[in-house]
C-alpha cells in the first residue's frame, strides 16, 4: 500500500483549515485517512505557533514505514527540522506572464529614453551675432610709425595755439 502524508481540507468556504494526515494514496483528498498527524491553519500569521501543529514522533514513524510527504507537507517538515531540505527547481513557474513581461519592457524603454534625454548635450541658445560690417577702405595707409610721430606734433601745435591765445588776452 502506497502511503502519503498530505493535507486534508476542512473549514468553510474561503476559511480553509487543513489536517495533516497519513492516508492511502488511492483515497480522495478529503476522504478516508489512517491517522491524523497535525493541523495547518493558513489564515493565521506566519509567526503564530498555532499555524502549524504536528506530532513529530508519529510523522517520523510514518516516514520510516515509507510514507511519502507531499510537497507542501515536506516544506512544513523542513521548517520543523524533521526532513532535510531538498533542492527545488521550477524555472517555468518563476517566470512572469506575457503581460507582466510587456510591462517590464515598457518600463525599461521609458527609463532608457529618459536616460538618453538626460545624457544628451543641452544646446544653449546663443545670441545670434551679426555679421561683421565691412570696413571702410582706408584713404591713406598709415603706418604705425607715422601715428607715433604725428601725436607729439599735434600736441605741440595745440600748446602753441594756447600760448598765443593767452598772450592776446593779456594785451
Amino acid at each position: 500500500m502506497a502511503m502519503k502524508i498530505r493535507l486534508a481540507r476542512g473549514g468553510s468556504k474561503k476559511r480553509p483549515y487543513y489536517r495533516i494526515v497519513a492516508a492511502d494514496s488511492r483515497m480522495p483528498r478529503d476522504g478516508r485517512f489512517i491517522e491524523k498527524l497535525g493541523t495547518y491553519s493558513p489564515l493565521l500569521a506566519k509567526d503564530n505557533e498555532e499555524r502549524v501543529k504536528m506530532d513529530v514522533d508519529r510523522i517520523k514513524h510514518w516516514l520510516s514505514e515509507g510514507a511519502q510527504p507531499t510537497d507542501r507537507v515536506s516544506r512544513m517538515l523542513e521548517a520543523a527540522g524533521v526532513v532535510d531540505k531538498k533542492t527545488r527547481s521550477n524555472p517555468i513557474k518563476g517566470k512572469p506572464g506575457k503581460k507582466a513581461d510587456d510591462r517590464v519592457q515598457e518600463k525599461v524603454a521609458k527609463a532608457t529614453a529618459a536616460a538618453e534625454a538626460a545624457a544628451a548635450p543641452v544646446e544653449v541658445a546663443t545670441p545670434v551675432e551679426e555679421a561683421p560690417a565691412e570696413e571702410a577702405p582706408a584713404e591713406e595707409a598709415v603706418s604705425a610709425e607715422a601715428v607715433v610721430d604725428e601725436a607729439p606734433a599735434a600736441e605741440t601745435e595745440a600748446t602753441t595755439e594756447a600760448v598765443e591765445t593767452e598772450e592776446k588776452a593779456a594785451e
